[in-house]
């Protein structure tokens, strides 16, 4: 059974994930049939339209902080076209119907699509690690990807990976691993300097001793070890070339 300050620290840690910001705007199309323009018309007042912007290219990845990172290891190199925008079409209209014909039927009333497709490079890897809990499996291997726009990369990288030179392990001496164990910050009570009234619980709800008493509950900024290593992976030439430029322009 949790205890009163606990109660109390999982009902501050309870917060809402708002929608990423996206223009909403009604779907149309013109009517080629005049006959069925109002059921038609109809039907595109109900549809919706979100467009959210990704950010597919922050060369960022998040492993469990169980995995190891010395086994993390190119897996391969590849052209891609990368989506940096989704539209989600909703029909409440269409929910609604088949929900009053069917009530017990789970519906996803969106349809999501993938846009503004722009050539990319995915760097993929490998890393072993603990197995998830909900892994029933026990699965210890994993892999991850993290995308560079063309012009990311060095003229010399874009041609070794059109010529296959980059495949692979190959890949590895076009890329530099950077880890990291961050710290995170997170807000919890101040048990020193927080007060709270005695009581018992009775039917579930918490009843105060004195009906006059107010609980004090103060709260503290901590550090606390992150549950994720951040991998950073940069172009290795790219660094190379940067710092070439730099020491001419400083006159080295």
């Amino acid at each position: 059974m949790f205890s009163r300050r606990q109660l109390i620290a999982a009902c501050f840690a309870i917060t809402s994930l708002g929608s990423a910001g996206g223009a909403v705007t009604p779907e149309t199309q013109p009517d080629k049939d005049a006959s069925s323009a109002t059921k038609s018309a109809s039907a595109r007042a109900e549809e919706v339209v979100e467009i959210r912007d990704l950010q597919p290219f922050t060369h960022i990845a998040y492993i469990p902080v169980g995995a190891v990172p010395s086994s993390l290891k190119v897996e391969g190199v590849k052209a891609v076209q990368l989506a940096t925008r989704l539209r989600y079409q909703t029909n409440p209209q269409y929910c609604e119907e088949r929900l009053a014909a069917e009530p017990a039927t789970a519906l996803d009333c969106s349809r999501t699509t993938a846009e503004s497709r722009v050539p990319a490079y995915e760097v993929s890897y490998s890393f072993s690690g603990q197995p998830m809990a909900s892994d029933e499996y026990g699965i210890t291997h994993f892999t991850f990807s993290v995308y560079f726009r063309a012009d990311e990369l060095s003229p010399e990288v874009r041609r070794a990976i059109s010529a296959g030179v980059a495949g692979g392990t190959n890949a590895a001496e076009f890329f530099q691993l950077t880890t990291s164990k961050d710290s995170v910050h997170q807000m919890v009570i101040d048990e020193a300097h927080s007060t709270f009234c005695d009581g018992n619980y009775v039917d579930g709800n918490w009843v105060p001793t004195n009906t006059k008493c107010d609980d004090d509950v103060r709260y503290e900024v901590v550090a606390g070890p992150s549950s994720y290593i951040t991998v950073i992976v940069d172009p290795v030439s790219s660094r190379l070339e940067t710092a070439e430029v730099r020491t001419r322009a400083e006159g080295r």
